[in-house]
């Protein structure tokens, strides 16, 4: 297992859910965290748990200036990030697509597809010009098949894979690695932001069955960025025990 103490480490979506739990896990090997979420007092919280050195960002990864403006402005001892964690995302709605709201979209477009795009151009250059780095992106079962009333948030995971796929391609010249670790039902905030706080709603999805945890999904990555540099692993699909597929999941 590589070694990863002192290594730099961008998280984004870091205040709950999988990101939270990476940023345990990473803490706990050392490393050395930037921690970037909306929700400020959160990460605030957090950093007090934590046994590394650690900064926090409060940001919305769907505003490009402050993306560009907060990682510019990083002093130099946190500028040269070793490991790049594209984490946050969310689901808004569960209908038809002729039944969509128009804002569930666009911020599930914004945030998914472009705050990933705008994190990523930001960071890395700077892993190029360095000839190092490590690339994660939180993708979806949802990347790789369509349920049903699922489309616009299907197609914005089909794109983070199809962005994990070119971003490997353009750095193939680089021993920058690529991955991305696309997690089935983990029981994090995911239902309760996508059914817009309804909580009864949103434990339903979880019922009868025994989800992932962010932690599964924050060991994975932890499997991913420890291999030797000779190794990269382009891709992990993740499921529950009782999940088989994006929509056959076995409840007791």
């Amino acid at each position: 297992m590589r070694n990863l103490k002192d290594k730099i480490v961008f998280i984004t979506g870091a205040s709950s859910g999988i990101g939270r739990a990476c940023a345990e896990v990473f803490a706990a090997e050392g490393c050395r965290l930037i921690l970037s979420a909306r929700r400020y007092e959160r990460l605030k919280q957090l950093i007090s748990e934590l046994d590394t050195e650690s900064i926090i960002i409060e940001l919305d990864v769907r505003d490009q200036k402050k993306v560009k403006q907060a990682i510019r402005s990083l002093d130099k001892s946190w500028s040269d990030i070793d490991i790049l964690i594209n984490n946050a995302g969310l689901a808004r709605g569960l209908s038809k697509l002729h039944e969509g709201e128009l804002s569930d979209w666009e911020e599930m477009i914004d945030t998914n597809v472009k705050g990933l795009l705008y994190v990523s151009r930001e960071i890395i250059p700077g892993m190029v010009k360095r000839n190092r780095g490590h690339i994660v992106n939180i993708g979806s079962i949802a990347g790789h098949e369509v349920y049903p009333n699922g489309n616009v948030y299907c197609a914005t995971k089909h794109a983070v894979d199809a962005l994990t796929r070119g971003i490997r391609m353009d750095l193939v010249d680089t021993p920058i690695r690529v991955s991305t670790v696309d997690p089935g039902l983990v029981d994090t905030e995911f239902s309760k932001v996508r059914f817009h706080g309804d909580s009864d709603r949103s434990k339903k999805v979880y019922t009868g069955m025994q989800p992932l945890t962010g932690e599964d999904i924050a060991d994975t990555v932890l499997y991913c960025v420890s291999r030797p540099e000779h190794v990269q692993i382009a891709e992990v699909i993740i499921l529950p025990t009782a999940q088989k597929s994006s929509g056959i999941v076995s409840r007791k």
